[in-house]
Parts: C-alpha cells; structure tokens; sequence
C-alpha cells in the first residue's frame, strides 16, 4: 500500500507543488491548509508522515506538532522560513524528527522524505537488558519508558532511540556521524546540527548541567559519549 503524507501548508502554490513532486513518488497525499485542518486530518487518515509548516493561519506549526504528538506517532518534517536558533530548537523540542529551512529543493524534500521512511520508528534502539539503571536514571525499554528519579520523562521517539544509542556503551564517544547513521539511517544527508539540537533538548529534560553534566558528555570536536558523570 502507498504511504500515506500529511502536507500542512497554507500558500497554494507550494502545497500544489509539493503534492505534485510526492504523488509522482507514488505517495498517497492529503492536503491541509491549516492548523486544525491537519490535526482532524491526522486523526483520520493517519499518516505516515507529516509535512508541517511552521508558520500557519489560527494555531501555528508549533502548537500542531504539540498536538499531533499526543495521538500519533508520525513522522514530522517541518518547513520554516526563519532560519534562526530558536526556530529550529523549539520545533525539534515538541516533537519534530527533522526540519528544512525555505527556500528548498522540492527534490531535497522529497529525499528527506523517502530516508524517514525508510527506516522504522524506533531504528536506533539497540537490545539490551530489559532495564538500565544509571544513578537517579531509569531505562525501561519493555515499557519504552524513561525514569528520572521515578518520574516518567516525556521524550519523543527519535530523543528516546539517541538515548538508547548512547547508553548502549557508556563512555564510548560517539561521533555526530555516527549518531546519524543509528539514529537517522546511512542516507540521511541533512544537517548534522540536527544532533546538537536534539542533545539540548534531552540534556534539558534529563536535567543535566552543560557546563557540569552528569548524563550527556560534549567531546569538542568529536561527539558525544554517556556517563562520566555517574
């Protein structure tokens, strides 16, 4: 069956133009020019992945993403023509896999789109025992659950499996690379930044201290690596 895309974008001409791009990848597309046009369409159509703009009429891109993250586990690609910090920050922070800055190539789209799909939801968990306990920190992954002090920490997905990469061998340095390729899939070719603004987000919830961390470890010029500090 076609994989079913969620294109949530206000201007006609770049809707139309990315449906066109999508269906001829043999795509099965469904159209909303709005905030709350897409969460109805969401819950009823179910898409595998969403195309959502940032800056949208009535609710914006942001307060969708929130939204859509309580009842679906699609794929968010977010379209915005802000190219700043913040911008990026805040629409990985509530739940956004991924995000292309306008102007774009419908092309690059379109192969952002294929390597999300590509690669199952959870890709970069990696087995191990049913539960990992690192001082206050618990990993339950029979329950996909993340514990700080017993409380339940509200990671997305893609925050849960780079979690899961990095606990799999603490105090291994693992490089930006290398991060995207067990978390993103080998033919994800988009900005690594994407990396760091995932870290912040995970450092932010676990609580941790950039300049004193406990869980999450910078190697300047390398990577990152798990647990020194505990």
């Amino acid at each position: 069956m076609a994989r079913t895309l969620l294109i949530v974008e206000d201007e006609d001409r770049l809707r139309d133009l990315l449906r066109g791009y999508l269906e001829r990848e043999g795509f099965r597309i469904v159209l909303a020019g709005d905030g709350m046009q897409a969460l109805s369409l969401a819950r009823s159509e179910r898409p595998d992945l969403v195309v959502l703009d940032l800056m949208l009429p009535g609710i914006d891109g942001l307060e969708v993403c929130r939204r859509l993250r309580t009842f679906s586990d699609a794929y968010v690609l977010m379209l915005t023509a802000k190219a700043g910090e913040i911008d990026r920050v805040i629409g990985l922070e509530v739940g956004a896999d991924d995000y292309l800055t306008k102007p774009f190539s419908p092309r690059e789209l379109v192969a952002r789109v294929r390597a999300m799909l590509r690669r199952p939801r959870n890709a970069g968990d990696v087995p191990g025992p049913p539960l990992l306990q690192f001082g206050v920190l618990t990993i339950d992954a029979a329950r996909h659950e993340v514990l700080l002090a017993g409380e339940s920490l509200k990671l997305t997905n893609l925050e849960y499996t780079l979690l899961s990469v990095l606990v799999s061998a603490p105090g291994r340095v693992f490089t930006r690379s290398q991060l995207l390729e067990r978390v993103w899939g080998n033919d994800y070719f988009g900005d690594d930044h994407v990396i760091d603004v995932h870290i912040a987000n995970l450092r932010k919830k676990l609580g941790d201290d950039p300049a004193r961390p406990t869980f999450i470890i910078t190697v300047r010029g390398v990577g990152y690596r798990f647990g020194d500090g505990l």
